[in-house]
């Protein structure tokens, strides 16, 4: 067997894949004896038989495939994770889009009082997920005062809901110093899953007059956007239907 055609070290195991190097002499096609660039041993032709190679090669890849079997089984179920995760979550929110009911849902406003949405029915709703610590979100409230105030006697009620850990006091004081004119609920997070999880804030939802949704945006969208959407809702018909609220979801909890 030609001493040119091993891939390993007899002593070390390292391989010429990882960086191990077997050097040669002045000519190759008459090579006696080789030196690995790994571990500096030297080798004469005699030593490079079947059986004494077997092991060292063995073992590199042995101690080699196992970790790689390891990287790839986690690199495997974490994308399987995040592929089921995120086909729920699409599942989820495919099923709250336009023209589906806002699911219902009663939380307790900074004013200590109960606010269930689908006492709103007959107004065209637009429901603000948001978060004190949300650096876009005090950008947008600012904007929602004047939109509130702006299509207010339209029908229109804003309606904010905090999604963050803050206490009462630290949303009341944000709510205080942004001039919120609308209503501002304490969230829950099985309200936040009944609209999809909420997967970026600010979140709006932009709800007909007849309590289904119309519209919705993710993320910071310019004003001019935020008011198209508001007509889509003000523009809803009243119904007698409309003001029986049907059986709906109600995240509670």
């Amino acid at each position: 067997m030609k001493i040119e055609e091993f891939q390993f070290c007899p002593k070390c195991g390292a391989g010429l894949n990882q960086g191990a190097s077997l050097g040669t002499g002045a000519d190759p096609g008459a090579v006696s004896a080789l030196t690995c660039g790994n571990c500096g041993a030297t080798f004469h032709s005699s030593d490079f038989t079947e059986g004494a190679f077997a092991a060292p090669a063995a073992a590199a890849r042995g101690s080699r495939n196992p970790l790689a079997l390891v990287v790839v089984a986690v690199v495997a179920a974490a994308m399987l994770y995040f592929g089921v995760h995120m086909s729920r979550r699409d599942a989820t929110t495919a099923g709250i889009m336009k023209s589906n009911p806002a699911p219902d849902f009663t939380l307790e406003s900074l004013d200590g009082k109960n606010l269930r949405l689908s006492d709103l029915r007959g107004k065209a709703v637009l429901l603000n997920f948001w978060a004190t610590w949300c650096g876009p979100c005090k950008i947008e409230t600012p904007w929602l005062v004047e939109l509130q105030n702006q299509y207010g006697a339209q029908g229109l009620q804003v309606v904010g809901i905090a999604m963050d850990d803050s206490g009462k006091d630290d949303i009341a004081k944000f709510a205080k110093d942004m001039g919120v004119n609308y209503p501002v609920l304490l969230g829950k997070e099985a309200v936040g899953d009944a609209y999809g999880g909420v997967p970026a804030l600010p979140e709006s939802f932009f709800i007909g007059r007849d309590g289904k949704i119309v519209d919705k945006i993710i993320g910071l969208k310019g004003k001019g956007e935020i008011e198209d959407s508001i007509k889509k809702a003000l523009d809803t018909q009243v119904t007698t239907a409309t003001l029986t609220p049907p059986v709906m979801l109600r995240a509670q909890k």
